[in-house]
């Protein structure tokens, strides 16, 4: 718990208590069918522990979720506080994938726990139970199947009530839907210092089918157990929903040899072209968190973290001389270098899966002054991703040493940033950046240069004060101030990959920049993270 927020902290207490009082009444009440609530919550939590301890020999689908089915049958079949019951052990028996575990674990049950009781209530409320066998009231009172605590049904001469049970068994699961997305939105809100507008974006739409799916069949669940046959039927409805877990573990097998694919092409870059190596990973991390700063949904920001990965995958088809040149660049071998974009969108125009993402790599060195390369657009030509992978590029460039310049303090990388804003990068971009940054700090997930940056998320981006120890200054820092007449383009230092002055010594004429870890002179210093800074700078 420490490690969480503060507000983090009241919301996962707040959860529990809430849960203990949704519990409650089940635990005190003589009439809770405790047959069928245990059954219930044994086979719920079973079909979470076959998650973590799959049966020797065998592989658990990858991708398969929680067993909202189970929980969802108890609510049609128990009072709402019993339904809530159910919900606990399964949820902390829920496998999660960060720290700290146990509060994460105590948070799933409490908030399923919650919304178990939530949908109880409806389900009670419209008259499901009635519809399904079961004794009236809105506390949900009758109800185990035949054979079981409190039965009032008649095996014989039951029959549910089809279609009416499917309305209140499916505004039920929207119920239930609606408080765990309610829950998640919060506690994102609160743990990851979300705005709230950003916080819920998403969550309702991508869950609310799937658990609509989950409610039918926990109907089916429900109305099997109740007739005559009992348990073992209803236990036949988990088949079908094995074969969708199994249609799921296809779609992540796919998506996983889809991050095969990114990881090929990316390693393959990084061997070509040496200086840049782990640049664009961190370059997709960097244009994940503008996305989420922008609020884009999970799918488009899962593509413009993949084309922040693939941005500079054409320089598979610029020579590797080129690349690894220890002088200056000709004139005829910049414009070889300046064709990687559209080299690049080659390479990966037939792989469907990219979508959005190709068009980022073709035009991520565009300027919304329209002075960039390869075809010259300007502002909103430019697509929305290219211009997230634009600055995001030239961030990872500043901040991240090379073997010709040690790497800029993030404070004043992102000061250059805003200072190029309006003519190299679109403002909206760099002011996402910069906020992020702000809120959660840089750690980057790719560490393979020696002298990268990690800066956390108190350190606002300032834009004075002295640069980190061991780290040459930024504009101006590392050298006298150059004249004052207009600086000459600077040349550009072959395969340096990032949007850094070109050759290891002082720019001529830069204005403040004499050094290897100053910020050039010319207008657009900054860079595009493959060089791009001035027209001309790669």
């Amino acid at each position: 718990m420490r490690v969480l927020p503060p507000a983090a902290r009241v919301c996962v207490l707040s959860a529990v208590l809430a849960a203990l009082a949704c519990v409650a009444p089940a635990l005190t009440d003589a009439s809770t069918p405790w047959d069928v609530a245990a059954l219930a919550a044994g086979l719920y939590l079973g079909c979470e522990l076959v998650r973590i301890c799959p049966l020797p020999g065998r592989r658990v689908p990858e991708g398969i979720g929680s067993f909202f089915p189970v929980v969802l049958a108890a609510v049609f079949l128990l009072p709402p506080a019993a339904a809530a019951l159910v919900a606990v052990p399964g949820g902390l028996a829920q496998p999660v994938l960060r720290r700290p575990a146990g509060v994460r674990r105590v948070w799933h049950a409490a908030q399923q726990a919650m919304a178990a009781w939530a949908a109880g209530q409806v389900f009670g409320l419209l008259g499901g139970r009635r519809a399904i066998g079961g004794a009236s009231g809105s506390g949900g009172g009758g109800s185990g199947p035949p054979g079981g605590a409190g039965r009032t049904v008649d095996p014989a001469g039951w029959s549910a009530d089809f279609p009416y049970a499917m309305l209140p068994a499916t505004a039920a699961a929207v119920a239930f839907c609606l408080v765990l997305t309610a829950l998640d939105g919060v506690v994102l809100a609160a743990a990851e210092r979300r705005p709230a507008a950003t916080a819920w974006r998403g969550l309702l739409t991508r869950s609310l089918l799937p658990h609509c799916v989950h409610g039918l069949a926990g109907l089916m669940m429900a109305v099997m157990w109740r007739s005559p046959y009992g348990l073992p039927a209803a236990l036949l409805v988990l088949l079908p929903m094995y074969i969708s877990c199994w249609v799921f573990a296809q779609y992540h097998r796919e998506q996983a040899a889809h991050q095969a694919t990114i990881r090929a092409l990316v390693q393959a870059v990084d061997i070509k072209d040496r200086y840049t190596r782990g640049h664009s990973e961190r370059v997709g991390q960097a244009s994940a968190m503008i996305a989420r700063e922008l609020g884009m949904t999970d799918d488009r920001l899962e593509t413009v973290r993949i084309a922040g990965i693939l941005h500079d995958v054409g320089k598979l088809g610029v020579p590797t001389r080129l690349l690894r040149k220890d002088g200056p660049l000709t004139p005829e071998e910049r414009r070889v270098i300046e064709l990687h974009p559209e080299y690049g969108h080659e390479m990966v125009r037939g792989i469907g899966f990219l979508g959005e993402a190709r068009s980022a790599i073709l035009h991520h060195h565009e300027r919304v002054d329209g002075s960039g390369y390869p075809y010259g657009l300007n502002g909103e030509q430019i697509p929305v991703l290219a211009r997230v992978v634009a600055v995001a590029d030239s961030f990872d460039a500043m901040t991240s040493t090379r073997s010709y310049s040690r790497a800029r303090p993030v404070p004043v990388a992102l000061a250059e940033l805003e200072r190029c804003s309006g003519s190299q990068f679109d403002p909206a971009m760099v002011r996402a950046l910069v906020g992020a940054i702000g809120r959660h700090g840089w750690h980057p997930v790719v560490t393979s240069d020696d002298d990268l940056q990690v800066i956390g998320s108190a350190a606002a981006p300032a834009r004075s004060g002295p640069p980190p120890r061991g780290r040459e200054g930024g504009p101006g820092a590392a050298g006298p101030a150059g004249p004052t007449a207009p600086a000459p383009r600077p040349e550009v230092r072959a395969g340096s990959g990032d949007g850094a002055p070109g050759p290891r010594e002082a720019l001529p004429g830069a204005a403040g920049a004499a050094g290897a870890g100053g910020a050039a002179g010319a207008a657009g210093a900054a860079g595009s993270g493959d060089g791009t800074g001035p027209r001309g700078v790669r």
